[in-house]
């Protein structure tokens, strides 16, 4: 922080310097206001804004689709994120990450242009990123009250910041100098969530900006704040991956799941906002501005969440069960067959996380003269984040479970004795605790400096070329553990330490429990029984809460000692904490040199007038990468005097230990952009160009444990062994050799503007990837004792598939002013996008089987998915893309009156392979060339895929007077349900029910 301070201090005396130096200068210069460059002018009224965005659009260089302050401000989003998906091409997630797809994010999280997640993020065209172990902004952490609009490029051009192949959205800021003069506005608004009830939060924000004029030219200030809460609450339904069973039904097999459950989320969120920028202009040749931005970003959910705990091969149902067609259960009751009732856990959960990005930048332009233009821009940006997440379960013997998965919901039928059961805190037990924690530090410089000659000739307009220079460190550390699940009491360590369980009906055990009831759950669409929870303040507690609750692990465990008169066999506990831990810990360093050149052209006098530009673009990106390397040699008997023979087996002495890595690669990225202007009207556009993007910092992390597997028989009247066989493996939490994923870019557009607010556009578009990264096997070498190399394979993250994105763009949009009367202000947008995706590995695979366990090694598995039966998927799309996406927006704009209804659609898409909740190691052995077949032993991890997704927004304001304009907001007024796909041989099954309810805002804003 003190390092930052003194950063933002120079920056801010460079500034004053600069315009004292430049006093006499400004005194002694001729007006010349002809010469001054234009001042930006922002059109007012949400119509005005349309017609902006699309000017915007038509007359861009490369193609690009933008909204601009007022359209943000009047759609009914609450954050970047949600405004983005209103582009055409662009799609949002709807979980908090895409490493959590168990829980859901009602502002929508993760953005993919194009179908692709490789999205770049930029400030005011400058690199901008969160502390998120990857390369971009987490959207949802900037306030949109702060941003005065935003732009999605899709091809982008040479001059352009290499990094993003799905696309670059960049936010930008206002400066003084974009109002004529003084300017104010304050906006204040409260959102109720139907769902949560009984808790409305505020937003506020407040905008203050003036221009004057001094001796040394022109000055201005602008300050901007946004503040913003958000209090939501999802409610969940989820069911367990169906197993295949021929010992339920005589001479079948049918598939069924170990259980069904339910959970509600409330989640909270407080965003700031900070913005400043001085600005300074000497004449219409020289000016400079300094420009700071920080967002702060907190949350906290906490969770009630029951889920299955049992053996799904202990699963019996009672007579009567029925069966889809495929043989996947549809109605029946289920029982544990083997303990006293089915094992559940009931979960207390809290996460909290604290984010920030500060950007302190400066920029100066000047004009030498008629010909030539120079600028220099000064970065550097520190994002950080810190998080929690905890939980505390008590478990639950379920004596049966009712179900019906036959409708749009499953229904969990309980009677009144079963609901009185789950209702009494004496048929719970203390289960388990465990605990997570991660901090983050980013860190960037860059600075930019570039030239611009103008022609003077019929075809030559300018020739632009630059250098850009940047470093960035990245430190994210994981606790130690990593994620600590600790038991209590478990069924499985009966007669093992501890002699009973710690129930909630033991005196020394009871209290600080709660009984959720789960008032209106799904909005009353659904009846789920009350249960009995952990209060959240044994989950807030840490690390003191789960020190006491081990303790009763340790009461038990003292009793049964003294019962047996055996030693205590009681594992401590002990708090994951920071430190100490390699494979939590991923630094990176990265310099990079880019150099661009890019000549803009244009043939005015042709017949149909085409102009351009052509350039090249070339990095050179230097990586370093402190990580850690540990080898632990087997343990192998070979009895004196025993020849051996087989494969050689290299003797490689234990080693642990950091290990530094270094990578330098170079990209030369050409690109080409034309457009043909039919009519002043219609004009089509040509791109052509060469993409990267780099690796993510979580993919280059340099930890990897290797392993030596010698499989050796001692034939001990022989005198002799044999090593049967002998390997060299490992795991790899990262890779930091990885290369960037490169990709040849191509897009046509046809685009015709018939009027103000008014166009048709349709875009076709084609990516071909090169060195998508996937799960692999790479080549790791450390010395014998022999000083000899040995070579281990190594699973992670490779260079290994090759890919490609192909689709059309199309988006209208028009206000119907030939209607009559109050008709006239109405108006629509529609666009839709279609992508389609194929992945190929460079080296395949796949297996019709599955086999091994669930480990980073198995790779049949991690890339092709395996089944509950032992089957293997393959043919797996690209991640995050829908081949479908639209959105709907019905537009009113007359008199003081501003209305919209806006519909936002996708179509499925996977979400992931071998997530949480979708993956295990007991599927079924079937293939029949198994040495293990019909063991339960496989690994498997099933396809997870949101399904199709639709919501309805509104918003409606009224202009009281030139200042003054309230209005009210709707989000999700379908209350639309958030469906989750498991991917199984016998279709695609429910495996989620999210809903979240409808959101409403009403706000007032004034301005002057």
């Amino acid at each position: 922080m003190k390092q930052f301070k003194l950063t933002a201090i120079a920056l801010a005396v460079a500034q004053i310097a600069m315009l004292s130096s430049q006093a006499a200068y400004a005194q002694s210069a001729a007006a010349n206001p002809a010469g001054d460059a234009p001042v930006t002018v922002v059109v007012t009224g949400q119509r005005g804004s349309i017609e902006s965005a699309q000017k915007l659009k038509q007359d861009s260089d490369e193609i690009v689709d933008s909204i601009v302050a007022e359209d943000i401000g009047k759609l009914p989003d609450r954050s970047v994120t949600e405004v983005l998906q209103r582009v055409v091409g662009v799609t949002i997630d709807r979980t908090m990450s895409r490493g959590d797809p168990e829980h859901y994010s009602v502002e929508g999280s993760g953005v993919s242009i194009r179908g692709l997640s490789m999205v770049r993020s930029e400030l005011n065209g400058r690199d901008s990123f969160s502390a998120n172990g990857g390369r971009s902004l987490n959207f949802e952490d900037v306030p949109p009250e702060l941003m005065a609009g935003l732009d999605v490029y899709k091809n982008p051009s040479a001059e352009q910041i290499e990094g993003g192949i799905g696309g670059l959205v960049n936010l930008r800021t206002a400066l003084p100098f974009d109002f004529k003069g003084p300017k104010v506005g304050i906006s204040a608004q409260s959102t109720y969530s139907e769902l949560r009830k009984g808790k409305w939060s505020p937003s506020g924000s407040v905008l203050l900006s003036n221009r004057w004029k001094t001796g040394i030219g022109e000055i201005g200030a602008l300050f901007d704040y946004a503040y913003s809460e958000s209090g939501t609450r999802t409610d969940g339904m989820q069911v367990e991956p169906y197993y295949p069973r021929n010992d339920i039904e005589p001479g079948r097999t049918v598939w069924v799941p170990k259980g069904a459950q339910w959970r509600t989320l409330n989640f909270d969120r407080e965003r700031q906002g900070l913005y400043g920028a001085l600005q300074w202009k000497a004449n219409a040749d020289l000016r400079s501005h300094l420009t700071y931005f920080k967002s702060k970003y907190e949350m906290q959910w906490d969770e009630q969440a029951l889920f299955a705990a049992s053996s799904p091969y202990n699963i019996g149902l009672r007579p009567g069960a029925t069966y889809s067609p495929s043989g996947a259960l549809l109605t029946g009751t289920m029982y544990d067959r083997v303990d006293a009732g089915i094992n559940y856990g009931d979960d207390t959960r809290i996460a909290n996380r604290k984010s920030d990005t500060t950007d302190i930048s400066w920029n100066v332009s000047w004009r030498a003269n008629d010909r030539w233009s120079f600028t220099s821009d000064l970065q550097r940006i520190k994002a950080k984040t810190n998080s929690l997440d905890s939980t505390v379960a008590t478990g639950v013997l379920m004596p049966e479970q009712r179900v019906d998965f036959s409708g749009k919901l499953p229904q969990l039928i309980f009677n009144d004795a079963q609901r009185a059961y789950l209702a009494n805190p004496n048929s719970y037990y203390w289960a388990f605790t465990q605990e997570h924690l991660d901090r983050s530090v980013v860190e960037s410089k860059a600075w930019k400096g570039d030239a611009k000659y103008t022609f003077d000739h019929p075809v030559l307009r300018d020739l632009r070329f630059g250098v850009r220079l940047t470093e960035r460190d990245s430190v994210n550390e994981n606790s130690n553990p990593d994620y600590n699940w600790s038991p209590i009491s478990q069924t499985w360590q009966l007669g093992n330490n501890i002699d009973n369980l710690a129930w909630l009906a033991d005196p020394r055990f009871s209290g600080a429990t709660h009984l959720t009831t789960f008032d209106n759950f799904f909005n009353g669409k659904a009846n789920v029984p009350s249960l009995v929870f952990p209060d959240t303040s044994w989950a807030t507690g840490f690390p003191g809460s789960y020190a006491a609750l081990h303790e009763f692990h340790n009461i038990l465990c003292a009793e049964r000692a003294a019962r047996t008169g055996q030693a205590q066999n009681c594992a401590t506990w002990s708090p994951a904490k920071f430190g100490d831990n390699p494979a939590g810990m991923n630094e990176q360093s990265e310099k990079t040199k880019a150099l661009f050149t890019q000549l803009r052209f244009g043939f005015d006098n042709w017949r149909f007038p085409v102009d351009g530009n052509i350039g090249v673009r070339y990095v050179k990106t230097d990586m370093e990468a402190r990580g850690y390397t540990v080898f632990t040699p087997p343990t192998v008997t070979i009895p004196p005097g025993n020849t051996v023979t087989g494969p050689a087996v290299p003797v490689i002495p234990a080693f642990a230990g950091d290990r530094s890595y270094a990578k330098s690669y170079h990209n030369v990225l050409p690109s080409l952009n034309l457009r043909m202007k039919a009519r002043d009207d219609l004009q089509f556009r040509f791109a052509l160009s060469r993409a990267m993007s780099r690796p993510d910092f979580k993919d280059l992390q340099g930890y990897a444990t290797l392993t030596q597997n010698i499989d050796l028989t001692n034939y001990l009247l022989e005198s002799r062994t044999v090593v049967n066989s002998m390997t060299l493996t490992g795991e790899g939490k990262g890779n930091p050799l990885l290369r960037p994923t490169t990709a040849t870019q191509v897009d046509l557009t046809a685009e015709w503007y018939f009027g103000r607010a008014s166009s048709l556009t349709v875009a076709l578009f084609n990516k071909r990837l090169k060195d998508v990264i996937i799960k692999q096997s790479y080549d790791y070498q450390i010395p014998d004792v022999n000083g000899t190399m040995q070579n281990f394979t190594v699973t992670g993250p490779v260079n290994g598939a090759r890919g490609r994105a192909t689709g059309v763009e199309i988006a209208y949009q028009q206000y119907f002013d030939k209607l009559p009367g109050a008709l006239s202000g109405l108006g629509v947008q529609v666009n839709y996008t279609f992508v389609d995706s194929t992945t190929k590995p460079y080296n395949s695979t796949f297996a019709a089987y599955c086999s091994g366990g669930n480990t980073a090694a198995n790779l049949n598995l991690n890339l092709n998915g395996c089944d509950t039966d032992g089957r293997t998927f393959g043919n797996l799309p690209l991640q995050y893309l829908s081949r479908n996406s639209y959105n709907l927006a019905l537009l009113y704009d007359k008199g003081p009156w501003s209305a919209r209804m806006a519909w936002s659609w996708r179509s499925k898409n996977l979400q992931g392979l071998n997530v949480n909740g979708t993956r295990g190691g007991d599927g079924t052995d079937t293939n029949p060339a198994s040495a293990t077949v019909g063991q339960r032993n496989v690994g498997w991890a099933l396809p997870l895929w949101s399904d199709d997704y639709g919501q309805l927004d509104a918003s409606l304001s009224y202009q009281i007077n030139e200042r003054t304009s309230i209005g009210l907001e709707a989000q999700n007024l379908t209350d639309a349900k958030a469906k989750q796909l498991m991917q199984q041989g016998i279709g695609m099954m429910g495996r989620a029910w999210f809903v979240s309810g409808a959101r409403y805002t009403a706000q007032m804003r004034y301005s002057f």
